[in-house]
């Protein structure tokens, strides 16, 4: 069922916004069923999760489709059709980057989780969905789904499709109701699910 979420105030992210950009996403993700383990340190979560979160947001700012509330409260970071979320050379630079940010059995397992996600991702062009988060300070004020809303509104003015990863099971209601449809299941050594999410294209006027 579609429930209808105000979109919010929001501009596309520029160099100057990664430092809070990093930690808006630090917070976002280190209660995260899949994301919080893999840093399973809680002293180091921190500092080692936001070495990665750094990468994929500077990698994605090549691309004009992460998107920020005016101070970067809530971040919606989108790989455009075509793109991917590094550079070969990043992708290459992945595991030495997290072996400097974390012990080898931790920079193993986020790129294990990379790998597995990669595979299940679609042939067909679409928008990645790559990060979505709201900072802990500002949770419950509608902007994450807010944010979300934007994006979309934008992505379907284009009339293409849609896709993400949710790690939180308590989010596919959510985006069920912007109109995701369930398209497959990851489950990971751990015994936690990821699930695959699509929206098919639509096409509105801007």
């Amino acid at each position: 069922m579609s429930r209808i979420h105000s979109a919010v105030p929001a501009r596309t992210a520029t160099a100057a916004d990664i430092e809070p950009i990093v930690d808006t996403l630090t917070t976002a993700f280190f209660h995260d069923p899949l994301w919080g383990p893999a840093f399973p340190d809680k002293r180091k979560r921190a500092a080692q999760a936001s070495a990665l979160w750094r990468l994929c947001v500077t990698s994605a700012l090549r691309y004009p489709w992460t998107l920020v509330t005016p101070d970067a409260e809530a971040v919606a970071v989108w790989i455009p059709p075509g793109g991917t979320e590094l550079t070969p050379q990043e992708q290459d630079g992945l595991g030495s980057l997290l072996s400097r940010a974390a012990e080898p059995e931790v920079a193993e397992g986020v790129r294990s989780i990379f790998s597995r996600l990669d595979l299940v991702h679609p042939d067909e062009p679409c928008f990645y969905l790559s990060l979505l988060g709201v900072h802990d300070d500002h949770r419950g004020k509608g902007l994450g789904m807010g944010l979300l809303a934007e994006s979309l509104a934008r992505i379907d003015t284009l009339g293409a499709p849609a896709y993400l990863e949710s790690s939180n099971p308590a989010n596919l209601a959510r985006y069920q109701s912007v109109g995701f449809t369930v398209r497959d299941t990851v489950t990971f050594a751990t015994g936690h699910v990821v699930t695959t999410m699509w929206r098919p294209g639509r096409r509105n006027t801007p």
